[in-house]
């Protein structure tokens, strides 16, 4: 994980935090730090709280669900609830995308496919249906976990 922090960097996030409506604090700028080095990445709050640990900072596990659950409340994150039983969360990406998840490793890989979102409207167009939103998980095992069963 990468944890150079640039001053622009420091005042993207402070800025981010403030236009989501609450109050700059250290560890909603280190959160939300670690998130922006690591954008495509899905992160669980035991690996946020690890990575704080490594860093040395004081942060301690329950700061650490509640920043997240208040950045999701503020539209900054994008929890999931994959089969693994823990959330995962990831910055709130402007296009939408869906994602394929490993039941050996869990690995997450993001997709987008035209294809799959054209036909999805269609379904729901051809029921009367109004979409307001929709996700699509695929769960299978990824090409190393494949390679491993062999």
């Amino acid at each position: 994980m990468s944890n150079k922090t640039t001053t622009k960097d420091v005042s993207l996030e402070i800025k981010e935090i403030q236009e989501s409506g609450l109050r700059v604090t250290e560890p909603r700028k280190k959160i939300l730090h670690i998130f922006e080095s690591n954008e495509d990445q899905h992160f669980t709050a035991d690996m946020i709280y690890s990575e704080l640990k490594k860093q040395g900072e004081n942060v301690g596990f329950a700061t650490v669900y509640r920043v997240l659950t208040q950045f999701e409340e503020a539209g900054l994150l994008v929890r999931h609830n994959f089969d693994s039983g823990h959330a995962v969360f990831e910055l709130k990406k402007k296009c939408h995308h869906d994602h394929l998840v490993c039941i050996s490793c869990g690995k997450i890989i993001e997709f987008l496919d035209d294809s799959i979102e054209a036909r999805q409207c269609k379904v729901a167009k051809d029921a009367g249906f109004e979409v307001t939103s929709h996700s699509l998980t695929i769960f299978g095992y990824c090409s190393e976990c494949r390679g491993n069963t062999k």
